[in-house]
């Protein structure tokens, strides 16, 4: 099983990265590969709308997306870690999210598609917020992963939505860990 972990925080070792590690962790006692990107490590330039990938099927730009397509079309498991900005994912998260419009330009315009349509992935959101806000508060960001995850043919089996850290260290909490833990052991079976 191949899996991309993609994290949209531009905090490592925060909570974010934490529930991302702790998923991880569960997958790594099945036969898998991982491989673990921070966004904004990455160079990523922000989409322009020039709409060359719906004349040709590929985007514009020669950056650190032309590798993540790639990562795409191997991946069996596709996961997003993004704390909650404003209601929704990251920027660092939102600007690969809006480079993906090439994934979707080339399979529904230009039926060319730059990964395996037929391929199966399984995607997973992880997300925390540090305000209280309840799963509704979490709506805005899951819409845009929705369809991040339709672009790159990825079923949305899974999500760890965490509020309220900004008050308890809430991430640590064993129950948690457990949680987190479990998602990735599931993968395995």
């Amino acid at each position: 099983m191949k899996v991309l972990a993609l994290l949209g925080s531009p905090r490592a070792g925060k909570n974010t990265d934490t529930l991302l590690d702790e998923v991880l962790r569960g997958i790594k006692k099945c036969d898998s590969e991982i491989n673990k990107y921070q966004l904004s490590k990455l160079e990523i330039k922000q989409c322009i709308g020039c709409y060359r990938c719906g004349n040709t099927g590929e985007c514009i730009y020669d950056d650190d997306m032309k590798k993540l397509y790639s990562e795409f079309n191997k991946a069996d498991v596709i996961i997003l870690a993004s704390p909650l900005y404003f209601n929704s994912v990251s920027s660092i998260s939102k600007l690969m999210i809006d480079r993906c419009h090439a994934l979707w330009a080339s399979k529904f315009i230009c039926k060319k598609p730059i990964i395996d349509i037929n391929k199966s992935r399984k995607g997973i959101f992880i997300s925390t917020a540090g305000a209280k806000q309840g799963k509704d508060g979490f709506i805005g960001a899951i819409k845009v992963v929705e369809l991040f995850f339709k672009a790159a043919n990825t079923e949305f089996t899974e999500e760890l939505l965490i509020d309220n850290t900004d008050k308890i260290s809430m991430v640590n909490e064993r129950e948690i860990l457990k949680r987190a833990y479990n998602i990735g052991q599931k993968l395995c079976e």
